[in-house]
């Protein structure tokens, strides 16, 4: 299926992207990997920003059901989005791309501080900026805050590298019989409640004709063959 070319997007990675095959925690080699794969696409002429997720060191929501008081919670998870950002910024300079770090919440000492008209600079001068500690509130997840920034971008979609190769009516890796969407609505994906991120980042999606485009980021070179309108990943945009 041949899927119109964007110039800039936004890159969503969830934390466990960064974990690698283990099961927390940073693993350099895949750190290395998923820099490698944003250095391609930054050289093939893309302009990206990222979001990176921190379930691989603390998810807010888990500690909270287990007793954490919410708030608190989210404010470690949001602290965890800002190591994993480092993390990937310094695998982006060793490889000489330019990179910035800015946090929604001030951090002066390692960081810049979340500023919109800053960050666009940064992406006209060819830098990959990217955007730690969700929206800098509690209660809202780094999808709500990568659906957040691709608006605020001017992104001409949203990439959510996950660790399936797409949208599945239920869980592929519970259910093997499990079909794979090509391309999906929003407001079916809100109707069937399919998870591909939550509610309020799929409606700030539509109401900003800001197409998903999900993917699996852990298949190597993948990112570049479904820039490139290859590969397999499932489209998630408004009807037409």
């Amino acid at each position: 299926m041949a899927r119109q070319p964007y110039k800039r997007i936004l890159l969503k990675l969830s934390g466990e992207a960064a974990a690698g095959d283990g099961p927390f925690g940073i693993d350099v080699h895949a750190v290395d990997r998923l820099a490698a794969e944003v250095k391609a696409a930054r050289d093939a002429g893309f302009e990206l920003c990222l979001v990176t997720g921190g379930g691989n060191i603390f998810r807010g929501l888990a500690a909270a059901a287990k007793g954490f008081e919410r708030t608190s919670a989210d404010y470690m998870g949001m602290l965890a989005t800002v190591m994993n950002a480092l993390a990937v910024q310094n695998a982006l300079e060793r490889i000489g791309v330019d990179t910035r770090v800015q946090s929604a919440i001030p951090m002066a000492s390692i960081c810049e501080p979340y500023i919109r008209r800053r960050a666009l600079r940064h992406l006209e001068k060819g830098r990959v900026v990217i955007f730690a500690a969700g929206v800098g509130s509690p209660y809202f997840s780094t999808d709500s805050g990568a659906a957040l920034r691709a608006a605020e971008m001017n992104c001409e979609a949203l990439f959510k590298g996950t660790s399936v190769d797409g949208v599945y009516n239920a869980d592929p890796k519970k259910d093997s019989t499990a079909v794979r969407y090509e391309q999906v609505s929003f407001d079916e994906v809100l109707n069937k409640d399919l998870k591909v991120m939550d509610a309020s980042a799929i409606a700030l999606c539509r109401d900003n004709r800001i197409p998903i485009v999900v993917f699996n980021i852990r298949e190597p070179g993948n990112l570049a063959r479904i820039l490139r309108g290859e590969g397999t990943s499932t489209i998630v945009k408004n009807e037409v």
